[in-house]
């Protein structure tokens, strides 16, 4: 499971209907709708904030916004009825720079044409997520970061 922290409009075709269907699925584990996946890392920062039910839901919402832009039909009935959390979680400069480098090495291989594109951008966080200074992510299990029980900041 792959939460990106980036700004769905970075993922090719591909990703982009990952996340989503990825997406749903954390928000049934969020929900206790499916004991698989339950104690999954990247779930960690949902869980920290008031709502995770609504942070989920509110991270639906932009990855079916991006579908529609690009002419996909995301059913957005499949998110949860639920009051959308209006804070941010951080995300910090480290974290948003190694997922960079793993949307990077991926486009490399499945869409050289998207990499290409992504490779000349700044990209942006998804915007559920303000973005601070500071070291990949406690929870983050790629390219080689700690493994530590994670210290999420929530804002309101």
């Amino acid at each position: 499971m792959r939460l990106w922290s980036l700004h769905p409009a970075h993922l090719d075709r591909r990703g982009l209907v990952a996340l989503w269907r990825e997406a749903l699925l954390a928000q049934a584990v969020l929900a206790g709708r499916t004991r698989g996946y339950r104690h999954h890392p990247q779930l960690e920062r949902f869980r920290a904030c008031p709502s995770p039910g609504g942070a989920v839901a509110a991270y639906l919402d932009v990855v079916q916004q991006e579908a529609a832009v690009r002419g996909y039909r995301f059913d957005p009935a499949r998110v949860d009825e639920v009051q959308r959390w209006e804070g941010q979680l951080t995300l910090t400069t480290g974290q948003l720079d190694l997922e960079r480098a793993l949307l990077l090495d991926k486009l490399a291989v499945r869409s050289p044409t998207d990499h290409v594109v992504q490779q000349k951008l700044e990209m942006g966080a998804h915007p559920l997520f303000a973005v601070i200074a500071g070291p990949v992510a406690p929870w983050e299990r790629a390219g080689g970061a700690p493994v530590r029980p994670a210290d999420p900041v929530v804002r309101d």
